[in-house]
C-alpha cells in the first residue's frame, strides 16, 4: 500500500516535530515544509499551531497559509487542524486581549478565553466524540491532551452560503469550567483543540483514522 503523503505546515508555530514523528508511526510520508507545490500536492495538510493566536495569524499570513489552506478546501483536499491551528480556522479570536482578532473565517464562531477557575486547561480530559465520528472510531471514550486558554464555547451552525454548508459537520464537545468545541469534522476539513500527537495511544488512533481518510 502507498503511504499517504502528508504536508506538516512549516510557518513557525513552534515545535512541530512531535506531529511529524507521530505522523511518520501511522505510516504516513512526511514533510516539514511551507512550499506552495509541496502544500497542495500532499494527499494531506496538516496545519498546527503554538502559543498566541495572533501571533500565528501574523506567521500563517507571511507563509502564504490562508490561500493555500483555502485552495485545498476548494478542491477538496483534506487539512486538519491542531489546537491554534484549529482556532485559526474560525472568524476570530479575542486572545491577546479583547478586540477581536481575525481568523480565517472557515467556520463560524469566536475563540474566547475559558471560563473556568484554572486556567490554562493543561492535562488530559475525556470528549463527548459526535455520532458517527470518523476521527474518534474505537477511541470514543479515550482521553486527550489539552493545553490552552482560549477555545470555541460552542458550535454555531454555518449559513447555507458558507463552504461546506450541505456537509453536516460533526462535533465533539470536552468540559473545563464549561463546555468548550473539543473537534469538528466537516468535509475535507477537520481539526482538533488536544494535541492528538501528545495524546499518546488515542491520539496516534486519531491521526490514523485522519490517515485513512485521505
Amino acid at each position: 500500500m502507498t503511504q499517504p503523503s502528508v504536508v506538516v505546515l512549516d510557518y513557525g508555530s513552534g515545535n512541530v516535530r512531535s506531529a511529524v514523528r507521530a505522523l511518520e508511526r501511522v505510516g504516513a510520508s512526511v514533510q516539514l515544509t511551507a512550499d506552495p507545490d509541496a502544500v497542495l500536492a500532499a494527499d494531506g495538510l496538516l496545519v498546527p499551531g503554538v502559543g498566541n493566536f495572533h501571533a500565528c495569524m501574523r506567521a500563517l499570513a507571511a507563509a502564504r497559509g490562508p490561500a493555500l489552506i483555502g485552495r485545498r478546501l476548494a478542491g477538496g483536499r483534506p487539512v486538519l487542524g491542531i489546537c491554534v491551528g484549529m482556532q485559526v480556522l474560525f472568524e476570530g479570536s479575542t486572545e491577546p486581549n479583547e478586540e477581536m482578532v481575525e481568523g480565517l473565517g472557515e467556520w463560524p464562531g469566536l475563540v474566547q478565553r475559558l471560563q473556568a477557575d484554572v486556567v490554562p486547561h493543561m492535562g488530559w480530559s475525556p470528549v463527548t466524540a459526535a455520532p458517527g465520528s470518523r476521527l474518534f472510531a474505537g477511541i470514543e471514550h479515550e482521553r486527550f491532551y489539552f493545553l490552552h486558554s482560549y477555545a470555541v464555547p460552542e458550535w454555531i451552525m454555518p449559513t447555507p452560503t458558507g463552504s461546506f454548508a450541505n456537509q453536516a459537520p460533526l462535533v465533539t464537545t470536552a468540559v473545563h469550567g464549561a463546555p468548550f468545541v473539543a473537534a469538528v469534522e466537516n468535509g475535507p476539513l477537520s481539526a482538533t483543540q488536544f494535541h492528538p500527537e501528545k495524546s499518546g495511544e488515542a491520539g496516534l488512533t486519531l491521526l490514523r483514522n485522519w490517515l485513512a481518510t485521505l
